[in-house]
């Protein structure tokens, strides 16, 4: 019994982390298909069925060994697609751009609210805390994750939706050794920042 429990404790927080990345991407491609591209919709991109959104790399094997091994929330499913030429304008592709750390923010949000109303009325028991503030943990360092200006990061791709004459070589960006560095430098920044964020999360939590 208490080892099917330790089980249970261990998958869950994978599973936040999966469906969050999967939402994340989702709100990319609703971002898109309600300014009428419908790019995602036709390539069967907006369902919550993980299957279609995995990537092995960034959906399972990253997020574990960030896990298991510094305890952050981090990784990457595949990319939703759009088409740049159905979206009218800059602020329309920076939206779309924006639209997944906006989806982590809220389903943060949404989790921190409940904890809040629960906690007042007492009936917030220790596992369902848990379960709320993970859900918190992760769609926060999800959100700041991707808002880091370095490609392929959404932050850069605000960016450069914005600042459509800015240059950024595609071999770089798919480079392992590029992608390599970026998440280092991602999660240094990570443990130099995400602490304080957490601190003042818990203030308001408690």
């Amino acid at each position: 019994m208490n080892e099917s429990l330790s089980i249970s404790a261990g998958i869950f927080p994978f599973l936040i982390i999966i469906y969050s990345i999967i939402l994340h991407e989702i709100a990319h491609g609703y971002a898109a298909y309600i300014q009428g591209d419908e790019t995602a919709y036709r390539a069967g991109r907006l369902t919550l069925n993980p299957l279609p959104h995995i990537d092995i790399m960034g959906s399972v094997i990253v997020p574990l060994v960030a896990f298991l091994t510094a305890g952050t929330f981090f990784g990457w499913a595949k990319p939703v697609p759009y088409n740049v030429y159905n979206i009218r304008t800059r602020i329309g592709q920076a939206f779309i751009a924006a639209a997944g750390i906006l989806m982590n923010l809220f389903i943060a949000l949404v989790a921190g609210v409940a904890f809040k109303i629960l906690a007042s009325q007492g009936t917030l028991d220790i596992s369902l805390g848990k379960a709320l503030f993970t859900v918190i943990s992760v769609n926060v360092s999800l959100a700041f994750f991707n808002l880091i200006p370095v490609p392929p990061f959404d932050g850069m791709s605000i960016i450069q939706a914005l600042f459509p004459r800015m240059r950024i070589n595609s071999r770089l960006i798919y480079n392992p050794l590029y992608m390599i560095g970026a998440i280092i430098g991602a999660s240094m920044l990570f443990s130099i920042f995400m602490p304080y964020v957490f601190a003042i999360i818990t203030s308001v939590l408690v």
